[in-house]
């Protein structure tokens, strides 16, 4: 999940968008999926089977130039599915590009 601000000289959302990644990467690791829920106003696919997999699921929040991102990471098959679901997901409702999948 990468999140960029398009303005670089925007120190302070920048700053907040770091924070944000972190805070994701976080509760993600904890299994916790209310944040994705909260956003979106229903249930988001894929997060069923990070939450029943997150033992086997790693989460790290990454700072990059303009924002961060949050690089997700399994080599469970069932975890890399329900990854794949989340952030096709979140792409859709976002309009976003394609994330680097790992």
């Amino acid at each position: 999940m990468v999140l960029d601000r398009d303005d670089a000289v925007d120190t302070a959302a920048i700053a907040t968008i770091r924070a944000h990644m972190r805070d994701i990467a976080t509760a993600f690791r904890a299994g916790d999926f209310t944040k994705p829920f909260q956003v979106h106003a229903q249930a988001v696919p894929g997060t069923v089977g990070m939450r029943e997999r997150r033992a086997a699921i790693s989460y790290e929040a990454i700072d990059r130039p303009r924002g961060g991102q949050v690089r997700i990471r399994s080599n469970d098959s069932v975890a890399v599915r329900a990854i794949h679901e989340f952030l096709a997901f979140q792409r859709q409702q976002h309009h976003a590009a394609s994330h680097e999948m790992d």
